[in-house]
């Protein structure tokens, strides 16, 4: 499992960022990276400044999300839907689309997927994906 530094992820979306701006190719991870920061405009001047934002703290006490973990879990999202991991989440998310745009559908997912990632945390155990697609599955009806 590939499991990358705080400071890794945070310069990889940089990066990602930066080479959208001067429109230089992208590869891989990178192109989903630039396709989710594109779509948050309210992190593109914290994304232009890489060593200012491996110097900034977000934690749940200050009240503000993490950039870099709301991007994350785009990028992760982006992944389940490609593989339809768990299986039935692409279908759930074609239905929400049906109601909603793609992004507000996405952000759907990341907060029923928070929620089941703090539930895991919690008890010490690891994510329940059938938990997660009946927590989406919810907001389909």
């Amino acid at each position: 499992m590939f499991t990358p530094s705080r400071d890794e992820v945070r310069r990889f979306f940089c990066s990602a960022w930066k080479k959208h701006q001067e429109r230089l190719p992208l590869a891989g991870a990178e192109v989903t990276a630039a396709d989710v920061a594109a779509r948050h405009p309210e992190y593109h001047l914290l994304l232009s400044q890489p060593e200012a934002a491996l110097q900034e703290e977000w934690t749940p006490e200050g009240g503000a999300m993490n950039p870099f973990l709301h991007l994350s879990m785009h990028l992760a999202i982006a992944e389940q839907l490609s593989i339809d991991q768990p299986p039935g989440i692409r279908a759930a998310f074609s239905r929400l689309v049906q109601r909603m745009d793609a992004h507000a559908a996405e952000h759907v997912l990341l907060e029923c997927l928070g929620e089941v990632l703090w539930s895991a945390q919690q008890r010490g155990g690891m994510p329940d994906s059938d938990r997660y697609l009946e927590k989406v599955l919810q907001h389909t009806t």
